[in-house]
């Protein structure tokens, strides 16, 4: 059967395959091939560049430009090239050497340098400089600025909303009053502080050979600050150097990126389900799609997909990442092969991260206010003014206060009349009564207004 996005076993190559279009060129065999070649490229360029190995370069204006267009200019069909020729290595970055030797080959003077393509390296040498890279694109052209529109999204709403009171339900019960915007700038100031976790992640890299030591390469020149060399071109490229490795570099750093990511998952998975709660509550009514079908049989529904399709991605993200954060830094000895396979399904868990992000910003982007709903819920619930009187009784002296309203309202509906029958009775200066008979439970927010509008977009 032909591979397409209907016949994909991945939902991610199906069904989601437009959402997860940023993420393919990056973490699909082609964005792994051409990450690898830019390693290859590069590395071979800092050998030449190297007078302490005057066997190799240095490099003419064009030579440069001929090395830059086999990674800028690298395609599909060169990515082809090196799967035909790993069918027969049987060896997925000896191929990216054997391609890079057929290319070298145009060139007379790089062909005679062919022997440094790959110079002393491992593959790990390779892949982990590649899998770095990629994560460093991901993060920073992809899930952090899809992250950021997310948290402006919310920060705007806070705002907007910042003085419409809401009924809290702590335990799922009738609470203290807040406002919306209080309750979305809750949301964007959590996501706002993991979103900075992430971004401080240093991302590692190493090419200091076979188990981490410079064997070959201090056999070869013994005389080369293999050292230094290695940390100017991991440097060079954009990464943190890593002094300490065996054969591969340990992953903690990846383990550190994926728990930052698994916490920002966290915070939103708490408000897809707070915001999948106050819908069905009423506070908020979505704006129906023209075209779109809430249900195969009940034409009224307008379901909050959006959220549940958050929450099911984040879950996958999760398991995924938290797989990975525990699994990659462990490796038997100096090296064993589980951490290969594995590091094939990162883009796996940021692609379910990302579907998640782009569902929650088109849910928060579809969501209206019920202001009567939201009115209604609070004009029913006259009892959640006991925390205000029975802190002003203590606050004047007035023995048992808080028994006094437990008596009066715990678990049970009480009306404005009957709390203001009981506010006239209460032994408390007048000022202190007169400013209990004006609160309503709409007016009841504290300073929620005032935190919600603090929080710029």
């Amino acid at each position: 059967m032909e591979l397409s996005t209907l016949t994909a076993i991945s939902p991610l190559d199906g069904r989601y395959a437009a959402q997860c279009e940023p993420l393919r060129a990056l973490f699909s065999e082609y964005g792994l091939i051409r990450a690898r070649v830019a390693v290859e490229v590069r590395w071979f360029e800092s050998l030449a560049d190297n007078p302490a190995i005057p066997e190799v370069g240095p490099l003419e204006e064009g030579e440069r430009s001929f090395l830059a267009a086999l990674v800028d200019a690298f395609d599909a069909g060169q990515a082809r090239r090196v799967k035909e020729i790993e069918r027969t290595t049987n060896h997925d970055v000896k191929a990216v050497e054997y391609y890079l030797r057929e290319r070298f080959a145009a060139r007379p003077r790089l062909a005679r340098w062919a022997e440094f393509i790959h110079f002393a390296c491992t593959s790990e040498d390779v892949n982990n400089l590649a899998y770095a890279l990629l994560l460093k694109e991901a993060r920073e052209e992809v899930l952090l600025p899809q992250l950021e529109r997310l948290r402006g999204a919310l920060a705007e709403r806070a705002v907007r909303w910042a003085d419409v009171a809401m009924l809290s339900r702590t335990h799922g019960q009738p609470a203290s009053p807040t406002t919306v915007g209080k309750e979305f700038a809750n949301v964007a100031w959590r996501l706002g502080r993991q979103l900075e976790q992430v971004a401080c992640v240093p991302l590692l890299g190493k090419i200091n050979g076979a188990v981490g030591n410079y064997n070959a390469h201090l056999a070869a020149y013994p005389e080369v600050d293999w050292e230094g060399h290695a940390r100017a071109f991991v440097e060079g490229l954009g990464l943190t150097w890593n002094p300490y490795t065996t054969q591969i570099e340990p992953h903690d750093y990846l383990a550190e990126l994926f728990d930052a990511l698994a916490r920002v998952n966290v915070v939103l998975l708490d408000f897809a389900r707070d915001v999948w709660g106050y819908v069905a509550l009423g506070y908020f009514r979505q704006r129906a799609v023209p075209g779109e079908v809430g249900s195969s049989t009940m034409p009224h529904k307008v379901n909050p997909i959006d959220f549940e399709n958050a929450e099911g991605n984040l879950g996958i993200a999760d398991a995924l990442l938290g797989h990975l954060a525990r699994k990659l830094p462990v490796s038997r000895w100096q090296r064993d092969l589980s951490d290969s396979t594995a590091l094939r399904n990162l883009g796996v868990a940021l692609g379910h991260c990302l579907i998640a992000y782009r569902a929650l910003e088109r849910g928060v982007d579809k969501l209206d206010l019920d202001r009567g709903a939201l009115a209604r819920d609070l004009e029913d619930n006259w009892e959640v003014l006991a925390e205000a009187i029975q802190t002003v009784m203590r606050r004047h002296g007035v023995p048992e206060a808080y028994e006094k309203l437990k008596a009066l309202t715990r678990g049970q509906r009480v009306s404005a009349e009957a709390l203001h029958a009981f506010i006239a009775e209460l032994p408390i200066p007048e000022a202190a009564r007169t400013a209990l008979l004006a609160l309503t439970p709409a007016a009841y927010t504290g300073n929620a207004a005032a935190q919600a509008r603090r929080l710029a977009p």
